[in-house]
C-alpha cells in the first residue's frame, strides 16, 4: 500500500520518501509514503504558492510578501550580482487576468529589497527558468496556475539555476512572510530597485527549444494540429513547429484571461483529437496554462500520454546510448508496464514521490537526465531544467523523422498494464491514517490485486482539493468494484458537501 502526501519530495525529505526515490530497481510498490513533519508549510505546496485569486494565500498582499522574502533571500546568497551589476529577479506569467494584479504585487515586494525587476510578460514556465539562466539572474517567478482554471492562480520561484527551490530555501522564504523578520530592511532612494521590461524573451525561449530538435532534420511535409490551451504557450509552439517547417494549425491561442484551460489544453484534449482526424494530421500537441506539460495525439486520433513519451523517448535514448547511467525516472503513478519495457532493453525505473519536482530532485541527485510523470511532465535535462512540453513534443518529432515511423506505430513499443485512476474532491485532507474505513478497504484490495501483479496508491493532491486514488491491475472488474468502494467511503467522510 502506498500512500503519497502533499509537499513530499526529494531533497530534504523524509529518509522514507528518499528511499523510494532513489530505489535502484523502481521497485517503490509495497511501501508507505510519509510526509517530513519537521516543517510544517503553511503556503507553499508540491508546486509553489496556489489557489484561488485573491483569497489567501494568492492575494496582492501575501504577493508582496513574498517578493519581498524572495529578494532577500536571493540577495544575500549572492552577496556580489551574478552579472557583476544589481541583483536581479524575471518575472513572467501565464494569461490569466490575475497575473497582472500578482505581477505587480510581487514585483513591488521585489523592487523594495533593492533587487531589479525584469518583466518578460506571458512565457511558458520552462521559458522563465531559461531565460533566468540566460539572463544571469538571481532568480526566476513565475505567476501561473499550471492546469488549474482562470479563477486560481499561483507562484512558482526558480533559482539561478533555472531549477525550482528546494524544501530549504522554500521554508526561509516562508518563514520570513510570517515572521516579519525583514520589516526593518527598507533601501531608500538609489537603493530602490528598477523595473525594466525585456521584448525579446520568447524569441530566446523559441530558440532555445529549436536547438533540442535534431539539426539534421525538418518538419518539412508534416502537418500537426496544436492545442494552446489559450495559455502561456498560444506563440511559442505554434512559431517553433513553423519554423521548423511543418504546417501548423493552432487553436487555443486566443486568450482574453478568463478562457485558459476552458474545455481545452491538455486537460480537454477531446477537441485535440477531433481536429487530428479532420484534418488528417501527422501529431496532435496539447499544453497546459503554463505549457510545461504535453500531451499528445497520434495519427489516428488517439491519445498519447506521459508514459507513452517516456516509453518511447527512454527506448530511443537507451539504443543510442542517451539515456544517462540506463535510467529513467517516473514517479509511483506511472504504469508498471513503463518497468517492463525498460528492463526488457537492459535499462531501469526509478520511482519518486509524485511531483516533477520530486522527479527533477532525483534526477539532480543522482547524475539521471531523463524523467517524468503520466500527466506529461517531461524533463529532458541536455535541453531543460524543468518540465517543458515543447521540447518533449520535440523529441517524439525527432523520433517520428528518425525512425520514419509514425507515432502510433512508436507508441506500440510497450505494453500498457489496466489503471483505474479517480478523483475525488474533498472538504479536508484529513491524514488516510486517521480513515480507519478507508484504510481498512485500502487493505482488501491490495490482498486482491497485489498476487496478480496490482497496486493501490492513495494520495492527497498537493494542488488541489482532491484525494486521488490509482489502481492496477489485470482485472478491470475488480479494479472498478475497489474503485468505488474506497470512493464512496472517502466522500462519506471526508468529500465535499453537495
Amino acid at each position: 500500500m502506498m500512500f503519497g502526501t502533499s509537499g513530499s519530495g526529494f531533497r530534504e525529505r523524509s529518509p522514507v520518501v528518499a528511499r523510494i526515490a532513489s530505489c535502484p530497481t523502481g521497485q517503490g510498490f509495497g511501501m508507505f509514503v510519509l510526509a517530513d513533519m519537521s516543517y510544517q508549510k503553511r503556503i507553499f505546496g508540491t508546486d509553489g504558492v496556489r489557489g484561488r485569486a485573491n483569497v489567501e494565500p494568492v492575494t496582492a498582499e501575501t504577493a508582496l510578501k513574498l517578493g519581498r522574502a524572495a529578494a532577500h533571500v536571493f540577495k544575500n546568497r549572492n552577496g556580489q550580482a551574478r552579472n557583476r551589476m544589481r541583483h536581479r529577479i524575471v518575472i513572467g506569467k501565464d494569461t490569466r487576468l490575475s497575473g497582472y494584479m500578482l505581477e505587480n504585487a510581487i514585483s513591488s515586494g521585489v523592487l523594495s529589497m533593492g533587487v531589479d525587476v525584469i518583466f518578460i510578460g506571458p512565457l511558458p514556465t520552462p521559458g522563465v527558468a531559461y531565460v533566468t539562466r540566460s539572463m544571469r539572474a538571481d532568480a526566476g517567478i513565475v505567476i501561473t496556475a499550471s492546469h488549474n482554471p482562470y479563477e486560481d492562480n499561483g507562484i512558482k520561484f526558480f533559482g539561478p539555476d533555472g531549477y525550482k527551490l528546494d524544501d530549504v530555501t522554500e521554508n526561509q522564504i516562508e518563514e520570513l512572510v510570517f515572521s516579519g523578520a525583514i520589516e526593518a530592511f527598507r533601501p531608500t532612494a538609489s537603493e530602490i530597485g528598477k523595473a525594466v521590461r525585456v521584448d525579446d524573451a520568447i524569441g530566446r525561449y523559441v530558440e532555445q527549444a529549436k536547438s533540442s530538435f535534431p539539426k539534421t532534420l525538418t518538419l518539412e511535409g508534416m502537418r500537426i494540429v496544436v492545442d494552446c490551451g489559450h495559455g502561456a504557450s498560444y506563440k511559442t509552439t505554434p512559431m517553433v513547429l513553423q519554423e521548423l517547417g511543418a504546417e501548423v494549425i493552432a487553436f487555443g491561442t486566443q486568450p482574453n484571461g478568463t478562457n485558459i484551460n476552458r474545455e481545452c489544453g491538455s486537460m480537454y484534449p477531446q477537441m485535440l483529437c477531433a481536429k487530428v482526424r479532420e484534418y488528417r494530421a501527422d501529431l496532435g500537441i496539447a499544453h497546459d496554462g503554463d505549457a510545461d506539460r504535453v500531451i499528445l495525439c497520434d495519427e489516428a486520433g488517439q491519445l498519447v500520454d506521459g508514459d507513452d513519451i517516456m516509453a518511447i523517448s527512454a527506448l530511443q535514448m537507451l539504443a543510442e546510448g542517451r539515456l544517462a547511467k540506463n535510467t529513467l525516472v517516473a514517479t509511483v503513478m506511472s504504469n508498471a508496464g513503463l518497468d517492463v519495457a525498460i528492463r526488457a532493453a537492459g535499462g531501469e525505473v526509478v520511482r519518486t514521490a509524485v511531483g516533477d519536482k520530486n522527479v527533477i530532485d532525483c534526477m539532480l541527485t543522482h547524475g539521471y537526465n531523463f524523467g517524468g510523470e503520466q500527466s506529461g511532465h517531461l524533463i529532458f535535462r541536455d535541453h531543460s531544467s524543468t518540465g517543458d512540453g515543447l521540447v518533449a513534443a520535440l523529441q517524439i518529432l525527432g523520433a517520428m523523422r528518425t525512425r520514419g515511423e509514425p507515432l502510433s506505430k512508436l507508441a506500440r513499443c510497450w505494453t500498457r498494464y489496466p489503471q483505474l485512476v479517480t478523483n475525488v474532491p474533498v472538504r479536508v485532507k484529513t491524514p488516510f491514517a486517521e480513515l480507519d474505513e478507508v484504510l481498512n478497504l485500502v487493505k482488501q484490495a491490495e490482498s486482491e490485486v497485489e498476487p496478480k501483479g496490482g497496486r493501490v496508491l492513495l494520495r492527497y493532491s498537493g494542488t488541489e482539493p482532491k484525494a486521488r486514488l490509482l489502481i492496477e491491475g489485470p482485472d478491470m472488474e475488480v479494479m472498478e468494484r475497489w474503485t468505488s468502494a474506497i470512493c464512496g467511503s472517502i466522500r462519506k467522510q471526508v468529500g465535499q458537501a453537495g
